[in-house]
């Protein structure tokens, strides 16, 4: 590795050569401290044997450490002016691919078999900007086809949202969607003067692995996932109100809850994903169908 980009100099060398400036939409904010910037590559990389999707490189400074750990990394761009910027600061990187293109209209599990015939794990690496976390993180659970492992940086408030336990104030239905498919773990804090521009809150690196199993048939889970988003419909509401809405039927609503032993005054924060994957059992078990 010739010239470490992840350092406040050469970011601003970089950036100044290419006439570049952090775009707002895209949530642009440049690590400027090697060793986090390291350190999350050695997280992410999981095996000697890994192929990395890496979302939205940037400039390439994680790329480049992913590149030193990783058998191959293949990272995907949205930004046009970053595709000759990335050409030259990963010139050295002979085994990083650059993909020009929108991630969330990529094949992803096309591509991920075609590295796994070859014998790889595949792992997803990425700095995500808190207005596309969540879509980009349901499009890589949502894949029929497993990671080993889903390493991402994100704003905080976001992470513990994930990692969220039943009765706090984080605990919505991401954090129950995302618990069913993952083991969730927050790796460690960012803070935010290793960035360039700063931004206004602190981010967490978080590691998602898949669950050996899941519980649900492939084709019933889109139905589980909009049953859990419409519990958490209006949070100060009781389970009973919004369970009765999504039903369309409140006495029918209340049975199916007695009959998952669910307190119909109690609200969605409280009930635990066990508690709604019992309750979508019985749903489907009455055939109620949505």
């Amino acid at each position: 590795m010739k010239k470490v980009i992840a350092t406040p100099s050469r970011t601003k060398e970089i950036l100044e050569t290419y006439q570049l400036f952090a775009k707002k939409n895209y949530g642009q904010n440049f690590l400027v401290e090697p060793g986090i910037v390291e350190k999350i590559a050695r997280l992410a990389v999981i095996s000697d044997h890994c192929a990395v999707f890496e979302i939205g490189p940037g400039i390439g400074a994680l790329t480049q450490f992913l590149a030193e750990y990783a058998k191959e990394v293949t990272a995907f761009e949205i930004d046009d002016r970053l595709i000759p910027v990335l050409a030259d600061t990963l010139q050295d990187q002979k085994n990083v691919t650059v993909i020009h293109g929108d991630f969330l209209e990529q094949d992803i599990s096309m591509l991920m078999q075609a590295k796994q015939r070859q014998g790889l794990d595949v792992v997803v690496a990425a700095n995500l900007p808190y207005y596309i976390t969540t879509p980009i993180l349901f499009k890589l659970f949502e894949s029929p086809v497993a990671f080993q492992a889903i390493t991402v940086m994100m704003q905080k408030e976001v992470a513990d949202r994930f990692a969220a336990v039943p009765s706090t104030k984080e605990y919505n239905a991401l954090s129950v969607l995302t618990q069913y498919r993952c083991h969730v773990k927050q790796l460690m804090k960012i803070p935010t003067e290793v960035f360039q521009p700063r931004p206004a809150v602190e981010s967490a690196v978080v590691q998602f692995t898949f669950k050996p199993q899941r519980e649900l048939q492939a084709g019933a889970e889109p139905q589980f996932y909009e049953m859990v988003k419409a519990c958490f419909k209006q949070r100060r509401k009781t389970i009973l109100n919004n369970y009765g809405e999504y039903c369309g039927d409140k006495q029918l609503a209340r049975d199916i809850l007695a009959a998952a032993d669910i307190d119909a005054g109690i609200r969605a924060e409280a009930l635990t994903l066990d508690r709604y994957l019992t309750l979508f059992s019985v749903q489907q078990e009455r055939g109620l169908s949505k």
